[in-house]
């Protein structure tokens, strides 16, 4: 979870060329998840995946929208104009994280990047009850839950066969080891 304070203050209203107080006078912090609830809340509305490759598809409200979205305590609506360019910093700093070590070599199938298909809320709760991820993992940072997704896609794949080559190789090495070890030629 990420916490983000934010301060109103006084801003002026070009249109009508008038000082606007804010709408409430202390600091409101907002508690904030990027999750799998957060996403079927966003992409309820849109109608539009929100993992995609560019994040530049999304426009600004688009964006400010899934802000909104990731908030799980109740702020008044307005206080999103107050957000800073470091809260906002901040906040795709901590959606983009991975929140965990694990990584995968380039060999590894993976269920998230297979074949490019668009990844929608529906599509990972799809990949939960297919490895048996229990509905409690919708609240975890949602890169984690991409990558225990991961995993499961990776350890439930068949071992890959060695080829003829990779096997006479493999004992090839296993010999000249063998060799050296207990001093012989053969």
């Amino acid at each position: 979870m990420l916490t983000i304070t934010v301060e109103p203050t006084e801003k002026f209203d070009y249109e009508t060329e008038r000082f606007v107080k804010p709408p409430v006078d202390h600091p409101v912090t907002l508690h904030l998840e990027h999750s799998l609830i957060s996403l079927s809340k966003w992409e309820s509305k849109w109608k539009v995946p929100f993992l995609v490759e560019n994040a530049t598809e999304h426009t600004a409200e688009q964006m400010l929208d899934y802000i909104k979205c990731m908030t799980v305590n109740q702020v008044p609506d307005a206080i999103y104009d107050y957000l800073t360019p470091e809260n906002v910093r901040d906040i795709y700093a901590y959606i983009q994280d991975s929140m965990t070590a694990t990584t995968f070599s380039k060999g590894d199938r993976t269920a998230v990047g297979r074949k490019r298909e668009v990844i929608t809320a529906e599509v990972i709760y799809y990949w939960m009850v297919t490895f048996g991820i229990s509905k409690d993992y919708e609240k975890w940072h949602l890169n984690r839950l991409l990558t225990l997704i991961n995993v499961c896609s990776v350890k439930n794949q068949p071992s890959k066969k060695m080829s003829r080559n990779q096997v006479l190789m493999q004992q090839r090495a296993l010999n000249q080891a063998r060799r050296r070890k207990y001093g012989t030629r053969g």
